[in-house]
């Protein structure tokens, strides 16, 4: 019996073509969209779930408030592990993870860069599951100039892995370690990836207030991290209160699984995803599913009249209202079968340009093929039923003698759940129109909004050789010699980063005016820095060499901080900073040192004392001929340093990357919004296809009539036009909040114009008119004479 139906809705597909092709076709886009999604959502949800006893696994990170500001802090001090583990009896154990342990690896006469190398205890085999492959988890990194390699890494080395154990290795040419172990790769999908751990050094610790590294915890129960957090002003008047007194104190346990979507602090190991992003992405795969099915249901309830007879003929042969729905039933699983069976293909087909945009490496054979096939079959069988449920019940409904004769009976209440639903692709489609217009205009707004400096042909790059950094005078003097450098200066970060550190101000005995501690960015430059970049100042001077006390006594303060501190003018006045008394000698003009997800923050700029602090060299170039000016750069730096050659990095690149994520997730909804619009736009057709073979002959008659064609085509097109108008007034609103709620994540942003909202009306407005306008003239067109002999 099953069979014979599957064998009808064959044939009726067949006997329809034009009406399956939309379906099937429609079906399996929004298939392919909520396949490709689904990979998506799965992957960012899956970080961090390879270790087996990730339940109990949770990063120690610290909160502090005062009256003059705050701090939400990833890191924390070395000495945080072992006090964690002396004073909680369910910390069963803790590491140190330090993110400095990269730089130059040298074998015999292979040399490589790896930046992703930690240095950590050998505890952190206790507490994350790592697979080794030769050697053991025992010791491995408990001896220090120890090492742990990835397979990757010792396959680069040693071009076998195997071959890796006890070599030793060097970084930096002068510091020997001795691979202890080698470990498979780390998944992708974790927020802690590396090439390499490194032991520390024996007795490696910092001051309670350096907060410059990781801490893990391996709780007995996981439920006890409320009650170890309930005792965080505890912990902090027994070893931090002395060192970082008057703030209101809170350590918190952040569960590892939370980390990557749902963490936002200052100084994560890794850029974060947004569990938002989940949702949003997993609504949109949903509602394009739906839109997909809503067409089905459409053309479906509305081709009722073609079959009205065909319902009543096998009422009378002895069909139960069961066997119908069970036939429509067969109609619409084939029908999704036939749609799954194409979305595949399309997702195949599509993926590697899918993860290019998304920054994946997603694949469909990621769960198994398997279970990747059953899964498609089940989601088949249940989008199947789901979408025939309603056809099924409405077709299945006729009585026999009206339905032999033709006659629908009073259709209102039909026709009004056909408009609903039309009304809600629309609604759907005009949100995600107005939500890519925004995404795309903040977007644009912060790669292009000045940031207070010259960031146009501005690069960085590090210097690893600390005996160069001694040298950085003579060689900012040979790089200035080149026509084509227009500004050289050195600083101990680049910015753009959003990893600057910070320091306490204090106000000084004497200095009545303020009372309370700030904190502010802190960033150690010299005199050339500020004139490179094209700082400008608002009060006072720029450092100067010429100024023997300018290196131990002066700072110089940006306008945000100086107003904050209440002053009009700032120069001449002394701040106490790192224990230290400085004089105010200059106030720069604000400018950004992070992207602009971040308010701008207070910051101090002092000159740097050690040579070490010299290490990050800014040259702003001509735009004229970059890549001889790059070549200069590279022929100059090698008469220094012969080993490394500098890694570039623009300065708008800097800040570009911070926007990646928004990107990725804007050109998403963009592929969603064009498919959502596809949908949507088949469906139109659809209708109009059918309401116009439906009143064909009511078309001939009216162009004997003299009826004109344009006069036809607002005939079929303006109840589908209605429902559009009235999507739009619902979506508007709706495109507002979610779009207002956005926008919050940004600290400085784009206003949200009425035209916006005008123009995505316009754009749905105008799809439908022409999806519409080309089906209706096609029927408008039609020589009435053979539309007249109809039956």
């Amino acid at each position: 019996m099953l069979k014979n139906y599957f064998n009808i809705a064959w044939r009726n597909f067949l006997k329809h073509k034009v009406f399956s092709f939309i379906n099937i076709f429609g079906l399996a886009i929004g298939l392919a969209a909520s396949g490709l999604i689904a990979l998506y959502v799965t992957d960012e949800l899956s970080y961090d779930q390879s270790h087996r006893k990730g339940e109990r696994i949770f990063r120690v990170i610290q909160r502090g408030t005062w009256s003059g500001g705050g701090f939400n802090l990833a890191v924390t001090s070395a000495p945080y592990a072992a006090a964690l583990k002396n004073d909680f009896a369910n910390v069963k154990d803790a590491v140190r993870i330090h993110p400095e342990g990269g730089g130059k690896i040298i074998y015999g006469e292979k040399q490589l860069e790896a930046g992703d190398i930690f240095f950590a205890d050998n505890s952190i085999f206790n507490i994350f599951t790592y697979t080794f492959l030769y050697g053991g988890a025992k010791g491995a990194l408990q001896k220090p100039a120890s090492v742990v390699l990835t397979r990757t890494l010792a396959e680069k080395l040693f071009g076998d892995a195997s071959l890796a154990l006890n070599k030793t290795i060097f970084f930096d040419k002068n510091l020997p370690n001795t691979v202890t172990g080698v470990i498979d790769d780390v998944p992708q999908n974790s927020h802690f990836r590396f090439s390499a751990l490194r032991s520390f050094d024996a007795g490696f610790t910092t001051e309670w207030n350096n907060a410059s590294l990781y801490t893990y915890v391996l709780l007995e129960d996981p439920s006890a991290a409320k009650s170890i957090e309930a005792q965080s002003m505890n912990f902090y008047n027994k070893y931090l209160k002395s060192s970082v007194s008057g703030i209101t104190y809170t350590m918190e346990l952040q569960p590892l699984k939370d980390i990557l979507l749902r963490s936002d602090l200052d100084y994560e190991m890794s850029p974060n995803g947004n569990v938002i992003y989940v949702y949003v992405f997993s609504i949109a795969s949903l509602l394009i599913l739906i839109i997909a099915v809503i067409n089905y249901v459409n053309l479906t309830t509305a081709r009722s009249s073609a079959r009205v007879k065909e319902i009543g003929v096998r009422k009378v042969i002895g069909s139960g209202r069961k066997n119908l729905m069970v036939m429509f039933f067969a109609e619409s699983v084939l029908l999704v079968l036939f749609a799954t069976a194409i979305a595949a293909v399309i997702i195949q087909l599509t993926l590697p340009s899918f993860n290019v945009i998304a920054g994946k490496t997603l694949s469909v054979q990621q769960f198994g093929i398997l279970n990747s096939c059953l899964a498609a079959l089940l989601f088949a069988l249940v989008t199947g039923i789901l979408s025939g449920v309603y056809p099924a019940l409405f077709l299945s409904g006729f009585r026999i003698i009206p339905a032999m004769k033709g006659q629908l009976g009073d259709q209102s209440s039909t026709v009004l759940f056909r408009q609903g639903l039309v009304t809600f692709q629309f609604v759907v489609t005009i949100v995600m129109i107005a939500a890519s217009l925004i995404i795309y205009q903040q977007l644009d707004y912060v790669k292009t909004k000045d940031l207070g400096f010259n960031r146009a042909q501005t690069l960085t790059f590090h210097i690893n050789n600390q005996s160069v950094r001694a040298k950085v005078g003579a060689l900012r003097e040979q790089l200035i010699q080149n026509p084509n450098i227009q500004g050289v200066g050195i600083a101990g970060n680049p910015i753009g980063n959003n990893d600057l550190g910070s320091n306490g101000l204090n106000p000084h005995p004497e200095d009545k005016s303020w009372s309370d501690r700030k904190v502010a960015q802190n960033l150690v430059v010299d005199e050339h820095f500020i004139p490179t970049l094209e700082i400008k100042m608002a009060q006072g001077r720029n450092f100067s060499q010429a100024m023997s006390t300018d290196k131990t006594d002066a700072i110089i303060l940006n306008e945000t901080l100086v107003k904050e501190l209440g002053w009009k003018d700032a120069i001449g006045r002394r701040v106490e900073i790192n224990d230290e008394v400085r004089t105010v000698i200059g106030v720069t003009k604000d400018f950004n040192t992070y992207s602009l997800q971040h308010q701008l923050a207070p910051v101090v700029l002092t000159m740097p004392v050690r040579t070490n602090d010299q290490d990050n060299v800014y040259i702003r170039v001509s735009p004229e001929n970059i890549q001889a000016s790059l070549a200069y750069i590279t022929k100059v730096f090698s008469r220094f340093d012969q080993e490394n050659k500098p890694e570039f990095h623009f300065l708008d690149q800097n800040f570009a990357a911070q926007y990646k994520a928004e990107e990725k997730q804007g050109k998403l909804l963009v592929i969603f919004t064009v498919l959502a619009i596809t949908i949507a736009s088949l469906g139109l057709l659809g209708l109009v296809t059918f309401s116009a073979q439906q009143r064909m002959k009511e078309i001939g008659v009216r162009k004997v009539l003299g009826a004109k064609v344009t006069g036809i085509v607002v005939l079929l097109s303006k109840d589908l036009l209605k429902l559009v108008v009235i999507a739009m007034s619902i979506a508007i609103p709706l495109a507002a909040w979610a779009m207002h709620s956005w926008l919050q994540t940004f600290a400085y942003r784009v206003e949200i114009h009425w035209w916006i909202f005008a123009l995505s009306g316009i754009i749905a407005i105008s799809i439908a008119i022409i999806t519409v306008s080309i089906q209706a003239t096609k029927a408008a067109l039609a020589n009435p004479v053979k539309s007249l002999r109809l039956e």
